[in-house]
């Protein structure tokens, strides 16, 4: 599976049960990565989430269980770590900013192999950085 997260300069995600930040510019790189493929998430995840269009959006309280090799998981609170071994790659959205944070990633990203970078700008955050990580082999 093909994990999808958003993270604070501290790998922060939530705050008393709600996602730290939402960016449409985000919602859009989502939208491009994943269309015409499928994406598992969270009741939570759905309801934002669940308008995305062109791609087949499965909605499973278990879905990381669920995710096949090459599917997409959109991640918000989830714990990671039990299923790090199926994990194929990381895609990290850093916010670039620290928020008050209650959950964080639970995954070593020193163990993981950055494969690629970009930054764009954010309609909530002046400059968001998208980081591609693959297992180091």
């Amino acid at each position: 599976m093909i994990v999808i997260v958003c993270l604070d300069d501290k790998k922060g995600r939530m705050f008393n049960h709600r996602r730290q930040s939402r960016d449409q510019a985000v919602t859009e790189e989502i939208r491009k990565i994943c269309t015409g493929k499928k994406l598992w998430m969270s009741p939570y995840s759905d309801r934002l989430y669940g308008t995305l269009e062109g791609m087949e959006l499965a909605v499973n309280p278990d879905f990381l269980s669920m995710a096949g090799s090459g599917e997409y998981c959109l991640a918000e609170s989830e714990g990671l770590a039990a299923y790090e071994e199926s994990i194929e790659q990381i895609i990290v959205f850093w916010w670039n900013r620290t928020y008050p944070a209650d959950v964080y990633l639970d995954l070593d990203l020193s163990r993981w192999e950055r494969k690629e970078r970009y930054e764009f700008p954010g309609t909530s955050h002046e400059k968001i950085k998208e980081e591609r990580y693959e297992r180091r082999t």
